[in-house]
């Protein structure tokens, strides 16, 4: 019946209107005109205590508290602390006297960065300063809850004595928080990253284990033919990764030598040209510590790719000993007849080529297959090599190679090309974690490296991974590789010599080019001999006056490059007629010198990569580097016979694989200015702002690659600028460089500040600091208004800069002893100066650009509150309480809800502090005589006193009271907030005493006056005790109204505050139809809005007497001028979710609070508040009243 009562009052309410239909639009305009209408006045400005003073006059007291610990900050609060660092290797990878061979500023700044241990700032008590969630030892919830028996099951279980329901009820008592279900909720959002050192880092690796290479050809190759049957011949396999989508090369060459041992004993009469020219000796070499003997024979690499796609190939070139043309010598191998006549005939011909060009390989055949399944990785290993094609001596190189990989899944092509018989047997697998007895890429043992003389060495193959910003990485390691690929050289238009048509191109890396000068010995060797050579051969093609070349030579670069190192070439024809029976023919008839080429390794500071084309020369005179083209056809140095005119008909690209020198021009010149003005030169502050702009064109994958290198030297430039524009440019560089590491590459700054930032130590009073000067530049940005990109991006990665200031500021303090000094003595009053303008100047950006600038905004709000969060462990907590109220000064009731967001997360990250307890220093503060704690005179409202002497739960607690009279969803963050607090107290294991409980209540003691001022709005009995699923409107504001006949709107004022009474004749003016919700007579006034609809109209009855209770309030407890403000108290009732969080904050302070305190609160307290702490406490009842066994089995099932 009253439900059909109230439907025929809401169709008599539309029809009076005429618009039928229309009563949520009625709703929603009511709804507009009050929340347009209720006032709420800005809480009063507060200032805090001067915490170092109170701490200074109160020392007695403090001193003989017994809760003193809850006081004070503990000593050593956080520590300077240097941490091994730990790579990869057994032994550091920067070479033993590369410190002192390195003169460039550049190569000694990125050895230091590998050498260097790591610095952190290691606060003792951080893993207390985050959410509740993210204590230590926080009690988990049990798996098992202790079985309670109640009154309510009796009937149910009536097999329970009464004697067993009593014991039953007291044991296993929680806490009150444990069963909560925000305690029981996985939220990760505000957990920061947990932040690791640098560490090399790969892509998908496996394992390539090398075991066979079997031609049909065989035959037994020893004198007596006693032995096993084997290949006729030596072959020698090389392994490399090619990607076909990207077409390119993507490792390293793996040189393989399969060959049986009395194959190998082939070449036993050339051992010395085979070695380099190295004679192999009797006693053991050692290289970093492993027998040289382990290195010569590898059968097993580990390649990495960081891209793994399924366009991956393993390709396998095989070659041979020089003999003659490819296809000639492939012929006996082509073939399926009877091959034991063949098979003599080759061996004859193999063994007088191994005895006489031993040194000299020939292409011979390749093979492929595919890697992997999928994109993701998933190592083929079902998939068997393709057969042996032989090699088309005019489809040598790369390029070509990589066109016929392009058919490889096309059988129709395949089929076409000439297959040799044989088979490779190459397996892949995955690699262990823990995988043993490894090198790497420069011959340094891994951790776990075993050595003995039955180990099998796996060497790691380097990666050529691509020059992309979003797949480099900080480089770590030492490691100075430089590859050599001789490509082409045309002689077929030469003059110069007689016959040069087998030609071999000899490779040496020297560092002079005088009379005496020598091959350095750092080139790496080929299998069976020395693992480092003086010298490399290129494969040989046969009669062939244009020859490509596809051979890749690795070396090992010198610590310190200068302007006299060199790749020398020397080519030689060589004399492949095996007519003569002589293996003793003088070298002279089987190979002669066809020319010379050069190539200076460094320009411009630089090493010389990419492709090169220069000149051959007939002769090799003294001082041939010094040689130089001045026009008109004139040179300088000496005189030099050119082959073909001087025409560039030689083609070779170099590839550097390095970590301590770079390609980027940008980059080498700022270091190189760098270098001369700490080499005493005079610094022009202009041309090093030039070098500094220069930066921001620098390449990403460089700016990542050596971003630790780069970041230092920045920082030490900015400590040392003596003019402002350089400073100011310093810090451009460093927001160009952050925003681009933030493209997926943040964690790498966030180890950088964490394990390597360091400021240079300052021990002059003249000395600059880098926190001083990044403040001030910070402050110039953020006033420029013209450069207002570089300025959103400082506002966007503000984290960087604020934990760089943060580290600087707690370094300089260990460093220079000034822990032990007064806080208020630490730092100067300019620089307290310069921080305080920072966070002026950063609030204007955070809330005037949260609209058009989010991420920006809520960046910095949280960076910002971090920041302030951390001063307090090494300034004055007095000047850091004033820079949260200067935060707070830029915040009013009625602002949109992102920045009550934005105002309440930075609440949450500063209460959150470790020793937020201390900060609130929950003590008397009476006047006289020393109190003693049990004469306190506990505040349980907001008064002045209060606020200012326990700052921040007096501001918390002032925004949460202001909060309340906000709309719903600012309510629900306000209140999230204090409760997650509240939870932190209950779990942190520093506080679980019951007098330490009893203390922290004492703080809180406040919540039962703002709860008072609200006990109507929480005086909800009739609900369910299950929480109802109110998610489908809980991101709209509270809009419509529950008319019901016979109710008044009324929102009852404190003592001398009137509601104009025009806004009860706009509501009622909009319900009859007669005013606009949008008209101009809405009052003009600040705005709060209002709750839901559900309790936004109360009953006439317990709404009159507000008024009357407020005024006796007043009276009562709240004896002086409470700082939350006048404002007008909501009437509307409170959701079901926030009155049962602040009703189980309230009954955790009355559980915590002593039985004194509570006596004192009754005493104090009118007989109306009294009445209205009984009405919350029935609520409770109420609310988390248990139902019993029947009630959850009908309605949750």
């Amino acid at each position: 019946m009253l439900r059909e009562s109230m439907a025929q009052e809401t169709r008599r309410f539309t029809r009076a209107l005429s618009k039928p239909g229309t009563a949520a639009e009625l709703r929603q305009s009511v709804s507009e005109v009050v929340r347009t209408s209720v006032f709420v006045a800005k809480p009063k400005d507060i200032e805090p205590i001067d915490y170092e003073n109170v701490l200074l006059q109160k020392k007695a007291q403090i001193i003989s508290d017994p809760l003193r610990d809850m006081l004070l900050f503990p000593n050593e609060d956080f520590q300077i602390v240097t941490m091994k660092r730990h790579g990869r290797t057994l032994f550091s990878t920067v070479p033993e006297n590369a410190r002192k061979e390195a003169h460039s500023l550049l190569v000694t700044e990125c050895i230091k960065t590998y050498n260097s241990d790591w610095h952190l700032v290691q606060y003792k008590y951080e893993d207390y300063s985050g959410d509740f969630r993210q204590l230590p030892n926080k009690a988990p919830r049990p798996e098992k809850l202790p079985v309670h028996v109640f009154e309510v099951d009796e009937d149910v279980d009536k097999d329970e004595s009464t004697r067993d329901i009593e014991t039953k009820k007291n044991e296993g008592r929680l806490k009150l928080f444990v069963l909560d279900a925000d305690t029981q909720k996985l939220d990760f959002s505000n957990i920061e990253p947990d932040v690791k050192p640098f560490e090399e880092k790969f892509g998908k690796r496996f394992l390539v284990k090398c075991n066979d290479l079997s031609f049909n050809l065989q035959s037994c190759v020893a004198e007596n033919e006693e032995g096993p049957t084997t290949n006729v011949e030596p072959f020698f396999v090389t392994l490399a990764l090619f990607d076909i989508k990207n077409s390119r090369k993507i490792s390293a060459d793996f040189h393989v030598d399969l060959n049986h041992a009395s194959v190998r004993h082939m070449f036993s009469n050339s051992t010395s040209i085979m070695n380099g020219g190295d004679t192999l000796t009797t006693s053991q070499k050692y290289i970093n510590g492993i027998p040289e003997s382990l290195l010569q024979y590898p059968k097993q690499g580990i390649f990495s790719v960081t891209c793994p796609h399924q366009d991956i190939f393993l390709v396998a070139r095989v070659e041979k000993v020089l003999q003659g043309g490819i296809t000639q010598c492939a012929e006996p191998y082509m073939k399926s007849s009877d091959s034991t006549k063949v098979a003599q005939k080759v061996l004859k011909n193999a063994k007088q080529a191994c005895a006489r060009l031993g040194q000299y390989r020939m292409p011979f055949a390749w093979a492929a297959r595919p890697i992997f399944k999928d994109n993701q990785g998933t190592l083929d290993k079902t998939a068997r090599f393709s057969a042996l094609y032989r090699q088309d001596s005019n489809k040598l190189s790369n390029e070509d190679l990589l066109k016929l990989l392009l058919d490889f899944r096309k059988p129709e092509k395949m089929s076409k090309l000439p297959v040799i018989l044989g088979n490779l047997d190459i397996n892949i697998d995955n690699v262990a974690s823990d995988f043993l007895t490894c090198v790497n890429t420069s011959y340094i043992p891994v951790k776990h490296f075993e050595n003995g003389s039955k180990v099998t060495v796996t060497h790691e193959v380097e990666e050529f991974v691509p020059c992309i910003a979003k797949l480099s990485q900080p480089f770590t390691t030492y490691n100075n590789h430089l590859y050599i690929y001789p490509k082409h050289l045309k002689y077929d238009s030469q003059k110069s010599f007689a016959k040069a048509r087998n030609i071999a191109v000899r490779i040496e890396f020297r560092d002079s080019d005088e009379e005496d000068s020598q091959p350095l010995k750092c080139i790496y060797g080929r299998p069976g001999g020395p693992v480092f050579t003086k010298y490399a051969f290129t494969v040989v093609l046969h009669h062939h006056q244009n020859p490509e070349f596809y051979d890749e030579i690795k070396v090992e670069l010198p610590t310190q490059l200068h302007e006299k190192h060199h790749l020398l070439f020397t080519f030689y024809h060589v004399s492949c007629d095996n007519s003569s029976k002589s293996t003793t023919k003088k070298r002279e008839t089987i190979e002669s010198q066809v020319g010379y080429a050069w190539l200076p390794l460094l320009k411009d500071g630089r090493v010389v990569t990419n492709e090169n084309q220069i000149p051959v020369s007939a002769n090799l005179p003294l001082g041939y580097l010094g040689y130089q083209e001045l026009g008109m056809g004139k040179h300088s140095g000496p005189e030099i016979k050119w082959v073909d005119g001087a025409k560039h008909i030689f083609k070779v690209s170099t590839h550097l694989v390095s970590t301590v020198y770079t390609q980027d021009q940008h980059l080498n010149n700022f270091f190189q200015y760098c270098q001369k003005c700490d080499s005493g030169a005079q610094a022009s502050g202009t041309e090093l702002v030039k070098f500094l702009k220069s930066l921001h064109a620098m390449e990403g994958h460089v700016m990542i690659n050596f971003l630790p290198t780069i970041l230092n030297q920045l920082f030490r430039v900015l400590a040392r600028a003596t003019q402002e524009d350089v400073a100011v440019n310093v810090t451009r560089v460093l927001v160009h460089i952050v925003s681009q590491c933030h493209e997926g590459l943040e964690y790498y700054l966030r180890s950088y500040i964490k394990f390597v930032f360091k400021t240079e130590p300052c021990n002059s009073s003249k000395c600059k600091t880098v926190h001083e000067e990044l403040t001030k530049s910070m402050t110039v940005l953020l006033k420029t208004t013209a450069d207002f990109l570089t300025c959103n991006k400082l506002l966007k990665y503000s984290w960087f800069f604020l934990e760089a200031l943060i580290k600087s500021m707690a370094q300089h303090l260990t460093e220079t002893s000034k822990l032990k000094l007064f806080r208020n003595q630490r730092f100067p009053a300019s620089y307290q100066h310069t921080v305080e303008t920072l966070v002026n100047l950063l609030m204007p950006h955070i809330t005037q650009k949260y609209k058009d600038k989010p991420e920006e905004a809520r960046n910095a709000n949280h960076s910002l509150a971090v920041f302030i969060k951390r001063c307090f462990s090494l300034m004055d907590r007095g000047f850091v309480f004033k820079q949260i109220n200067n935060y707070m000064k830029w915040f009013s009731p009625g602002i949109p809800k992102t920045l009550f967001e934005l105002k309440f997360e930075f609440l949450r990250v500063i209460c959150n502090h470790e020793h937020y307890i201390p900060l609130n220093l929950p003590m008397p503060f009476g006047k006289g005589r020393v109190p003693r704690y049990q004469d306190l005179q506990l505040d349980f409202t907001l008064t002045d006193d209060f606020c200012k002497n326990h700052f921040l739960v007096g501001l918390l607690l002032r925004e949460v009271g202001s909060a309340l009279q906000e709309y719903r969803d600012v309510r629900q963050i306000a209140i999230s907030v204090l409760k997650s607090l509240m939870i932190k107290h209950t779990f942190d294991d520093r506080y679980l005493a019951k007098s330490q409980q009893a203390r922290i209540a004492t703080l809180y003691l406040p919540l039962f006056g703002l709860l008072l001022e609200n006990v109507q709005r929480i005086n909800v009995k009739d609900c369910s005790p299950f929480p109802i699923n109110q998610s489908s409107n809980s991101g709209k504001e509270e809009s419509s109204f529950s008319l019901q006949a016979g109710s008044t709107m009324l929102t009852p004022q404190r003592p001398g505050n009137t509601l104009d009474n025009s806004v009860h004749k706009e509501v009622f003016g909009v319900i009859s139809g007669t005013a606009s919700p949008h008209g101009s007579s809405t009052p003009t006034i600040s705005v709060v809005k209002h709750a839901d609809s559900r309790g936004s109209l109360i009953s006439t009855d317990s709404a009159t007497s507000l008024p009357e209770r407020n005024t006796e309030k007043r009276n009562s407890l709240d004896k002086n001028h409470s700082c939350v403000g006048g404002s007008l108290i909501r009437c509307d009732k409170l959701e079901q979710t926030e009155i049962r969080s602040l009703l189980m904050c309230f009954l955790h302070v009355l559980k915590s609070m002593s039985d004194d305190a509570l006596i004192t609160y009754w005493n104090k307290a009118s007989t109306a508040e009294l009445m209205d702490f009984f009405t919350i406490l029935e609520v409770c009842l109420h609310q988390f009243r248990y139902m019993g066994k029947r009630y959850i089995a009908r309605y949750c099932y």
